[in-house]
């Protein structure tokens, strides 16, 4: 399996002097988001919470049911990309996806993937806090679409397709000074 972030760090910054400045090049994202992507397609799912199979077909029908539920390239992007980090830290997927997109696209994206098992693992809590606020009910659009994103005989489209068609709001998704 590759090392994605390795790749990010030579696609950018060939120096690797500052990994943390935002890149205007949007053809180097786009290849490090499908090389995230298709890393998912070596993680294998268990079949009882996952019997589509692999992550990657999973995260591909997730951004489906976003692309056809809601207008907000934010939450398409999350969908897309809200396991990413399955294939770099299996049980600490959240947070390691979160980190490896965060200075590159926007907060609500980074936040929504860091939080995105939050009604899994800890509901109350998380109704609680975030009671009758966006992010709560950007959350359980989340939650919903990861929980029917489930289908084994899903058609999807390819990661190439998924990832131009997000880029497509480019200018959106990687605000990094919109403030969630």
């Amino acid at each position: 399996m590759r090392n994605t972030v390795t790749l990010l760090g030579n696609l950018l910054h060939p120096d690797h002097s500052s990994l943390s400045q935002h890149p205007k090049d949007v053809t180097s994202i786009r290849q490090y988001l499908i090389c995230l992507l298709e890393d998912l397609q070596y993680v294998e799912e268990t079949s009882i919470h996952h019997p589509e199979s692999d992550a990657l077909f999973h995260s591909l029908q997730v951004y489906q049911l976003a692309l056809a539920q809601s207008n907000d390239p934010h939450l398409h992007c999350a969908a897309l990309l809200h396991d990413i980090g399955k294939s770099m830290d299996y049980p600490n997927h959240a947070d390691v996806g979160a980190d490896a997109i965060e200075c590159y696209l926007s907060p609500k994206i980074v936040w929504l993937i860091r939080h995105h098992l939050d009604l899994l693992t800890r509901q109350k809590r998380t109704r609680r806090q975030w009671k009758g606020s966006k992010r709560l009910i950007d959350l359980e659009k989340l939650r919903r679409w990861d929980l029917q994103g489930r289908d084994v005989n899903a058609e999807v489209m390819c990661v190439t397709a998924a990832v131009d068609m997000l880029l497509r709001h480019y200018p959106v998704i990687s605000d990094l000074s919109d403030n969630y």
